[in-house]
């Protein structure tokens, strides 16, 4: 018996739904559960973490709101390898993202975008940086941090 374009609509909408659910289910990452570095080292500079971020939420909140200065460094840990994005919602300062690639306590920066700019329209509208290479660990610090320390893709972090 042919399906009426109604039915098969509905059909079509569920179908939809579902795997749009699959798919979020899947592509939002779940927490970190084993230990995490508190500081990395770059061409002999240590520098201890200000924030770290394990969880969905922390990760979502990451520097939104917070006081940047020029020490400031953010560590977003994720539980495997991905091509994570980023957007600037409602931070006070020009940022330098670092997605680094790390196994064990050494990483290799993969990715890297200088002085991203705020954006303070609304989270949904904000430029999104996506990174083309995999990578377990994004750094965040105030804009210029990179340039100053030599940092550029490619360059080994150490971890502790």
């Amino acid at each position: 018996m042919p399906r009426s374009p109604a039915a098969l609509v509905t059909i079509s909408a569920v179908a939809i739904v579902i795997v749009y659910g699959v798919y979020l289910l899947y592509s939002i990452p779940g927490d970190v559960t084993g230990p995490v570095p508190t500081k990395f080292t770059v061409g002999g500079n240590t520098f201890a973490f200000t924030y770290i971020a394990t969880t969905e939420p922390e990760r979502e909140k990451g520097l939104m709101g917070a006081r940047i200065t020029d020490s400031t460094t953010m560590l977003f840990a994720f539980p495997s390898f991905g091509e994570w994005q980023f957007y600037m919602y409602d931070t006070n300062t020009s940022l330098d993202m670092i997605w680094v690639n790390v196994t064990g306590t050494t990483g290799k920066v993969v990715y890297l975008v200088t002085s991203a700019q705020p954006c303070f329209s609304s989270a949904s509208s904000c430029p999104r940086f996506t990174p083309d290479a995999e990578a377990n660990y994004v750094i965040e610090a105030k804009a210029g941090f990179a340039a100053s320390y030599g940092i550029t893709e490619g360059t080994d972090l150490h971890f502790s």
